[in-house]
């Protein structure tokens, strides 16, 4: 970026708002994607929809590359300014801006971090049941963008059952409206859907409309131990046929429960398992959890879980799930690591669980997985640990390409909830033929003409 550019660009923004030195921009060449980096040019912290506008307006003219940001919490890539130019940063755009007890609506800013939307709308006895592993420090304009799911997934949805509208702002810096405090709308094209889950390549946006629903009273969570891998994921069918519906259904294999417990200073409270299930019921009065829970342990006894923890309590079902929630850090403290985001119909979860890990070992690679089993959805690690450097990035793209492959036949595909981003659009033509990539890219060109925004993310370079 030139002087003049740079000069110009103050005069759009808040002067504190444009950062250029190399410290505070360390910040924005990186996200949670393994140890990529990528120095922008310049980071701009926007305030305001007009201020996005004119950022996106300049860069247009000027053709400077612009990567949209959040909290950086993403783990495909899709925040990484891969070409400099221009990080705009969210950050500052924080606000909840009405909270809708009649309409059971909340309007909120995308810089809002996503626990503390939960929070503020739980005291008044509400629920926004998103929630992925990072929802302490993640935002909500990124959940947007990568359609985040979490453990509530299996029961209440993902992101996009929850958004009713969005304000966005083109790149050529033209405001955009759809949606709003509607739960109906077949009024044309349907915006807000094609915007979420687009990694920020469509449109900032800069404006969210959001489904609430009352907050279940009740909850009870148990933590069961399995002595192989395939007994929990074939439980987990099981259980749905049996009638129950938890409101999270987590998969955690055991040498990942251990890092997590040294990870979160906590005792693994069945050290022998080769597995384990942590599942979570809910309602609105005890008979019905009883209920539930009963049909649970039925169920898992038939599996070989017979020996089962009750978190009965606030706090212990908080240390559970602080535990279940280090895994991503934990595992990833061991050794260079990548991690993949497959997802399969539940039925045929056992199946995939069996093949990444007999493609792993026949490469060589050493895998970690855990997941959200009931929506079919596993992460899993593959770690780098002894491997040389030759072998890990020679042998690496042929078994993430076998596992996403066996994925594919499975009926699954690349991503559930982390997106394609950087890291993963190398591989998109193993779920997508010729027609829907470039379907896929007259879109792109439909609202980026000039490919300014989050260019290099998602789609695979052309042939």
């Amino acid at each position: 970026m030139t002087p003049k550019q740079l000069a110009e660009l103050r005069t759009l923004v808040e002067t504190a708002s444009v950062l250029c030195d190399d410290e505070s921009l360390e910040k924005y060449s990186h996200d949670f994607t393994e140890d990529l980096r990528f120095a922008p040019a310049v980071a701009v912290l926007a305030r305001t929809t007009e201020e996005v506008a004119a950022v996106l307006r300049f860069a247009t003219r000027e053709k400077i590359p612009v990567t949209p940001r959040g909290a950086g919490t993403g783990l495909s890539g899709a925040a990484l300014p891969v070409h400099g130019g221009i990080v705009l940063s969210l950050e500052k755009m924080s606000r909840i801006l009405e909270i809708d007890e009649n309409n059971l609506m909340a309007v909120v800013e995308p810089g809002v971090i996503t626990e503390v939307l939960q929070n503020a709308v739980a005291e008044k006895n509400l629920f926004y049941p998103p929630d992925p592993a990072s929802r302490g420090s993640c935002m909500l304009g990124g959940n947007l963008a990568h359609c985040s799911g979490g453990p509530r997934a299996v029961k209440y949805g993902l992101t996009k059952d929850y958004v009713y509208g969005v304000e966005a702002v083109l790149p050529t810096g033209e405001l955009i409206k759809h949606g709003g405090k509607l739960l109906k709308n077949s009024t044309g094209y349907n915006l807000s859907q094609l915007l979420i889950g687009s990694e920020g390549t469509l449109a900032v946006i800069t404006k969210i409309y959001l489904k609430l629903i009352p907050m279940p009273t009740h909850r009870a969570l148990v933590l069961a131990p399995f002595d192989t891998l395939n007994k929990p994921a074939a439980a987990v069918a099981a259980l749905f046929q049996a009638g129950l519906t938890p409101s999270a259904c987590e998969f955690m294999e055991g040498s990942a429960v251990d890092a997590g417990c040294r990870q979160t200073s906590q005792t693994n409270p069945f050290p022998q398992a080769t597995a384990m299930l942590l599942i979570e019921v809910d309602g609105f009065n005890q008979v019905e959890i009883d209920r539930q829970l009963e049909t649970l342990a039925t169920v898992l006894e038939r599996f070989g879980a017979a020996d089962m923890a009750l978190a009965e309590s606030p706090e212990r079902q908080a240390q559970l799930w602080r535990l279940r929630r280090s895994l991503g850090e934990a595992v990833k403290s061991r050794a260079i690591y990548k991690e993949e985001d497959t997802v399969v119909p539940r039925y045929e979860l056992p199946t995939l669980l069996k093949c990444v890990k007999e493609i792993c070992a026949e490469y060589g690679v050493a895998s970690v997985c855990y997941g959200h089993a009931g929506d079919g959805n596993l992460h899993g690690n593959l770690l780098k640990e002894n491997l040389s450097d030759q072998a890990w990035n020679d042998e690496l793209p042929k078994c993430i390409t076998r596992i996403f492959e066996v994925t594919r036949d499975l009926g699954g595909t690349v991503s559930g909830e982390h997106g394609v981003g950087f890291v993963q659009r190398r591989y998109l033509p193993i779920v997508y033929g010729e027609a829907e990539i470039a379907l896929m890219r007259r879109l792109k060109t439909a609202f980026d003409p000039a490919g300014i925004l989050n260019p290099s993310k998602m789609l695979p370079d052309p042939k």
